[in-house]
């Protein structure tokens, strides 16, 4: 179990439940401001009309601002698979970073292990597949950066709170900006829509990929790289 949370609750939500079975994601974010106090403020004021059901401090705390089973207003429009409008089926999640407009920078530890707690019980309480913890890009990726390329998706898996390639590092080096023909483009967007992203967007989906698969260089280039990641990862069957 989590410990005490602090609640601060926002006005901000569907005031109709929905029930536990009807929570199949979580989404995680960035707050993008530079300011924590303004970001907690601007979640819960009314004229925003967004907010979350769980805020991460820089210090560590974990905030509860809707409860869970009430539609939180954080992932708007959005798609993974077949669902859009993720609001209705999500539990969204902000971490304070000031993000890509404000001198974007690393989350820290404690934020990071408040994260992996909340995320794992979370998890387990409403049965959520780890392939369906995402980033508010990967649903959002015509909009959104967050959480960003500095969010550390390859610890969560190791948690088994995300999903990840099994290419060694040092043999996706070697494949690193060897551009691809136009099939293994072809095939590299038709990767990205099994593992569940909205194909339309083009080269931001390429770019919301590398922010969570290829973080050392977030181009939207398709290069071999890319495809390979992408290959792995559509032939999960299990996540």
């Amino acid at each position: 179990m989590l410990k005490k949370l602090r609640k601060i609750y926002s006005l901000n939500f569907d005031v109709n439940k929905r029930k536990k079975s009807d929570i199949k994601f979580i989404v995680l974010h960035y707050t993008g401001m530079k300011n924590e106090k303004q970001a907690i403020s601007r979640l819960i004021s009314n004229n925003s009309k967004v907010s979350c059901h769980y805020f991460i401090k820089y210090s560590g705390e974990i905030l509860t601002l809707v409860p869970d089973l009430y539609i939180s207003w954080h992932a708007g429009k959005s798609q993974w698979e077949k669902k859009k409008l993720l609001n209705l089926n999500s539990i969204g999640i902000e971490i304070s970073n000031p993000g890509h407009e404000n001198n974007y920078k690393d989350f820290n530890i404690k934020q990071i292990n408040s994260l992996i707690l909340l995320v794992s019980f979370l998890k387990k309480k409403y049965k959520i597949k780890k392939s369906n913890i995402l980033g508010h890009s990967d649903i959002s990726p015509d909009r959104k950066k967050d959480p960003g390329e500095k969010f550390p998706w390859k610890l969560m898996y190791k948690k088994k709170l995300s999903i990840w390639h099994h290419k060694k590092e040092s043999t996706l080096a070697k494949l690193r900006n060897i551009k691809c023909s136009k099939k293994e483009e072809a095939q590299f967007y038709n990767n990205l829509k099994r593992i569940g992203y909205n194909s339309k967007f083009k080269i931001n989906i390429i770019k919301a990929f590398q922010r969570r698969f290829r973080q050392k260089l977030v181009d939207g280039k398709i290069d071999k790289e890319c495809l390979f990641i992408s290959i792995s990862l559509s032939k999960q069957n299990k996540y």
